[in-house]
C-alpha cells in the first residue's frame, strides 16, 4: 500500500493566501496546490484529492475558502473530503479568522498572534487576540470540529495581519504555524 500524503489543510484561498502558503511551502521542502486557491474555492474534494497525489513531495498545502458564505459552502465540502480520505493524513490544520462572528467558529488548540507570540486566546483577522480562549471566527472553519485534526492552529488573515504576514517578507506567522505543525507530527522525525 503507497504511503499516505502528509496534509496541511488552510482555511484561507484568496490571491494573499496563494502567495503566502506558496512562499512557505518552498521555504520548508514542501508542495503547495497553488490550484486550490480561489474565493470561493473552485475545485471538488476529489480533484484535489489527484493533485495532491501528484504533488512531487510532502508536506502538501492545501488552501479551501468560502468566501464568507454561512453553512457548509464549496471550501469546507471539499476540506471534509479531503480530510476524510483514504489516502491522505491530515497531520494538522491553520484555521484562519475572519470577520464573520457569532456565526461559524471552531476550537483551536492555541493560535498565533500578528506579533508571532502563541496564545490560548482566539485571534481576529489581524491577528490580534481575542477574549475567548480556543476558538476562532472564521468562515471556514465550522467543519473543523467534526474532523479528526491532531493540530489546529488559529491565526489572523494569511498574508495580511497589517502586512506583518506579506510574502515578501516570507509570511512569518504562516510559517511560524507550518513548522509547528510540522514538528508536532514528528513530519521532520520521519524524514531521517
Amino acid at each position: 500500500m503507497a504511503e499516505k500524503r502528509k496534509v496541511i489543510l488552510i482555511t484561507d484561498g484568496d490571491d494573499y493566501a496563494r502567495r503566502a502558503v506558496e512562499s512557505v511551502a518552498a521555504d520548508v521542502g514542501g508542495r503547495c496546490i497553488s490550484l486550490s486557491h480561489g474565493n470561493p474555492s473552485v475545485l471538488s474534494g476529489p480533484q484535489l484529492v489527484k493533485l495532491i497525489k501528484k504533488a512531487a513531495k510532502d508536506p502538501v498545502l492545501v488552501m479551501f475558502d468560502d468566501s464568507g458564505f454561512l453553512g457548509e459552502g464549496a471550501g469546507e465540502k471539499a476540506l471534509k473530503y479531503v480530510a476524510e480520505h483514504a489516502d491522505i493524513e491530515v497531520i494538522g490544520a491553520i484555521a484562519v479568522a475572519s470577520k464573520t462572528h457569532m456565526a461559524e467558529w471552531s476550537r483551536v488548540d492555541f493560535c498565533i498572534d500578528r506579533d508571532g507570540e502563541l496564545t490560548p486566546y482566539g485571534v481576529d483577522k489581524h491577528g490580534v487576540p481575542e477574549l475567548e480562549m480556543g476558538r476562532i471566527n472564521g468562515d471556514t472553519v465550522y467543519c473543523l470540529d467534526t474532523l479528526d485534526v491532531p493540530l489546529i492552529i488559529g491565526i489572523g488573515d494569511i498574508g495580511k495581519m497589517a502586512r506583518r504576514d506579506h510574502y515578501k517578507l516570507g509570511s512569518p506567522i504562516t510559517k511560524k504555524a507550518v513548522e509547528i505543525i510540522l514538528e508536532r507530527s514528528g513530519f521532520y522525525a520521519r524524514e531521517e
